[in-house]
């Protein structure tokens, strides 16, 4: 057995002292899950091999801590075990099995958290269970599983708070609640006591001892020194993704000469590992299985989802208080901008202004794109980690993409709504039919609803919201430059006409300037707005408005069909994808 090297100084908070010897553990029950990895590698593109030969037995209903320094490859071996990433070499089985979809006897529980924090807790868990308990559970049974998990975590007294507003300790133990609701075989859990103080972190360390307990396996990363002496399992990895020590943490110490956990991150860090021999041993032999069937028995169908998701997301709209902001202040503003612009009467044929009346039709283009641009932006960047997450537990990305639509959509349909009928009140638009305005809103609306997809085309393609909002302007400034409004699309050079084919405003002006009577009926000698502006406009305004609402309803869909391909994509990734480093 090595020496280990001198001991350090070590805090008062990292300095933990050897463990007595813990009582003999309860007998698990039959409930929990068995993991066995045998000879496990894990090699990522581009950061070589993270894994090494690891071999493992989780006993079940037992407590188990994965530990080990940056780099040694604890998340990528949690994820393995959890079966959501596959190994390089080796095979890793549950119960006998190798691992396939998850399903309600697993849960995961990533750093991030996997809750919306607008909602009231018990609101949440509620939406969360439907989701994921089976279709066509009662109401009642739904409510007794949410209140039986807040009591088993020790939040029924919180449960009308807001997540925003709980700590972190309670945040982290509302994700876990989360996982509980449909009572798992097998929960883990990546750094849960990160970033919370030593008695927080050692509650929660409590309330995960008392679930292995009850017959739950619970299998965890974690940095915090405290943590591995709480557990009835220890796997210390080293630096080179190999098993330096599986076993109980009071033969931790002993195992490495050391006397703090310090001594034994020291003693792995210079090399020392138990002989392979025990690691093999603690494996035990692995015989040829099949493979769990690639089904999600009992998922809650696609309707029902998409339902759900629209009640769920109308709620997160309305108690968000930025998106309340924005919802209340794009209206407001677009039409403050309207009223210092354009003098009352533009379209007066007694005093024609074909300027102002081409701009009104611009702006009101670009007033219905950025209502639904903005409304967009934020709506899956700020949420990608609760969505991969209830995508493991059964979530189709179609009705979660289709919820986006008819919760943002009937929204902007009445901001555009008031935004014409502000402006006719303002004298900022004709005195005109049904037949005018009808298809004035139909325009503003499909114009709305295209600039909504592009909107969460953007969202979903980001990682966080900073970056969508970045996105803002890049989105916005050649929409406004080739739109055929400034410099009308006749008028543009070969490149600028084939841009302007991808600007969904640029359909929209030309759909609002048909259905407001801006076509070049000054060839008959017919316009009373003049020939020289509306000249240079070309053909722009002389096609019917319908051709720019089958354009725009063609640019929505295929911005929602992307948008789908790449959270799919996003969703398989991040189930997957082991993150080097760690």
């Amino acid at each position: 057995m090595p020496t280990p090297p001198p001991r350090p100084p070590a805090s008062v908070e990292a300095s933990v002292p050897a463990p007595s010897a813990p009582s003999a553990p309860s007998a698990p029950s039959v409930n929990g899950l068995r993991l066995r990895a045998r000879r496990v590698s894990r090699e990522v593109r581009g950061g070589g091999r993270i894994l090494n030969g690891v071999s493992v037995d989780v006993a079940p209903g037992r407590l188990t801590v994965i530990a080990g320094s940056s780099g040694a490859g604890k998340t990528v071996l949690l994820q393995t075990l959890a079966g959501l990433t596959a190994p390089s070499e080796g095979e890793v089985l549950h119960d006998g099995v190798r691992p396939g979809p998850p399903g309600p006897d697993f849960g995961f529980v990533p750093q991030e958290d996997i809750i919306h924090r607008e909602l009231p807790l018990r609101r949440t868990l509620v939406y969360a269970a439907g989701l994921r308990m089976a279709p066509g559970t009662a109401a009642e049974t739904v409510l007794e599983t949410v209140d039986r998990v807040l009591d088993t975590l020790g939040l029924t007294e919180r449960a009308t708070t807001p997540v925003r507003a709980l700590s972190g300790g309670e945040r982290k133990r509302a994700s876990i609640a989360v996982e509980l609701l449909t009572r798992p075989r097998v929960l883990f859990l990546d750094e849960p006591t990160s970033g919370l103080d030593p008695v927080t972190g050692a509650a929660l360390l409590r309330t995960l001892r008392a679930l292995a307990e009850d017959g739950t396996t619970v299998v965890l990363t974690t940095h915090v020194l405290a943590d591995l002496l709480r557990a009835d399992q220890v796997v210390f990895l080293s630096a080179g993704g190999e098993v330096a020590y599986a076993g109980e943490p009071a033969g931790l110490y002993e195992a490495f000469g050391a006397g703090t956990v310090e001594e034994v991150y020291e003693a792995v860090a210079g090399g020392a590992r138990v002989e392979p021999a025990v690691a093999e041993e603690a494996a035990g032999p692995v015989a040829t299985s099949p493979a769990v069937p690639a089904s999600r028995a009992g998922a809650v169908g696609a309707l029902r989802q998409w339902a759900l998701l629209t009640r769920r997301g109308t709620a997160l709209m309305l108690h968000n208080r930025l998106s309340v902001a924005v919802l209340a202040g794009s209206p407001v503003m677009i039409v403050a901008m309207f009223a210092v612009l354009f003098r009352a009467g533009a379209f007066d044929p007694a005093a024609p202004d074909p300027g102002s009346s081409a701009m009104i039709m611009f702006w009101i283009a670009f007033g219905a794109f950025f209502f639904g641009l903005t409304y967009g932006l934020l709506q899956i960047c700020a949420e990608l980690a609760v969505l991969r997450r209830e995508w493991l537990a059964g979530l189709r990305i179609g009705p979660y993409v289709a919820s986006k639509l008819t919760t943002m959509l009937p929204v902007l349909a009445v901001a555009d709504a008031l935004l014409l009928v502000v402006l006719r009140a303002l004298d900022r638009l004709p005195a005109a039919g049904w037949d005018t305005y009808g298809s004035l809103f139909v325009s503003s609306v499909l114009a709305s609803a295209a600039a909504l997809a592009l909107g969460l085309l953007a969202s979903a393609a980001v990682s966080e919201p900073g970056q969508a909002t970045l996105m803002l302007p890049l989105l916005c400034f050649p929409q406004v430059l080739f739109s055929g409004a400034f410099v009308p699309v006749p008028r543009m050079t070969v490149a600028g006409k084939a841009i302007s084919w991808a600007m969904t405003n640029r359909w929209a002006f030309e759909a609002l300037g048909s259905g407001v009577g801006l076509e070049p009926l000054w060839r008959a000698g017919r316009s009373p707005l003049g020939p020289p502006l509306l000249a240079s406009y070309g053909d722009s305004f002389g096609h019917p408005a319908s051709r720019g609402w089958l354009v725009l309803a063609a640019f929505a869909l295929v911005f929602l069909a992307w948008t789908w391909l790449i959270l799919v994509r996003k969703c398989r990734d991040g189930a997957a994808r082991s993150r080097a480093g760690r």
